[in-house]
């Protein structure tokens, strides 16, 4: 791969809600979870762990956690929409509509994989400050972003999900993930229906970086 080949990728890995049922080669779903494997961690440690679901009735499980919660999150979010500009409006019906459609068919993802970790293998070198912990996930997510990233390379779709969190007892009671250990996403992966991903929009360096302090806009003259 050469460098051009890594600034497409990253450019071109957006949410793929829907996905074909068929079935994922192991040496395919080998290199993603290699890919995972080679994450950055504090110390080194890789305080996580996937499990990968392709049994029909344990992904009926998944299914039936999840379907509700996006039921209420996605109901909620079109609220909040309400009074946009009809184009923006139109913009995110059309995000919610994809949703809903892995939210129907979840249980027919030829894969869904979840990934846990564990609190006591991380350097969480903010917990005891007075403010929601972030470090922790520094450890986690990297490894879910590379296998994200491989995906793309290997032609599968995949998503991002974290409202399985809202029911994590049941999930862990699911997958038989032990005490000490918590769930961290969920990404549904497959070969896509139609085009899979494709070009995204973020915002840019210049509303997003700032100069040797907060606030002075990256884009300024020095």
């Amino acid at each position: 791969m050469t460098n051009a080949d890594l600034y497409e990728t990253m450019s071109t890995l957006r949410a793929v809600r829907k996905l074909r049922p068929d079935p994922i080669p192991d040496e395919v779903l080998d290199r993603v979870l290699q890919a995972a494997c080679w994450a950055p961690t504090g110390g080194n440690m890789q305080p996580w762990r996937v499990v990968v679901v392709t049994d029909p009735e344990v992904k009926t499980g998944l299914a039936d956690i999840y379907g509700p919660e996006w039921e209420t999150y996605s109901a909620g979010f079109m609220k909040r929409m309400e009074g946009l500009p009809a184009d923006d409006y139109a913009k995110w019906e059309r995000i919610m509509d994809a949703g809903n459609h892995l939210a129907e068919h979840l249980a027919e993802a030829p894969a869904i994989l979840m990934f846990c970790a564990n609190p006591k293998m991380m350097a969480i070198t903010d917990a005891k400050l007075d403010r929601v912990s972030i470090v922790g996930g520094g450890s986690v997510y990297p490894a879910v972003q590379n296998l994200m990233l491989a995906c793309v390379a290997e032609g599968l779709g995949c998503a991002l999900t974290t409202l399985h969190c809202l029911r994590e007892p049941e999930v862990m009671e699911l997958l038989g993930v032990p005490d000490g250990w918590a769930t961290a996403a969920m990404v549904p992966i497959g070969y896509p229906v139609g085009k899979g991903h494709g070009p995204i929009t973020r915002l840019p360096p210049t509303a997003m970086a700032y100069r040797d302090t907060f606030g002075n806009a990256w884009g300024a003259a020095e």
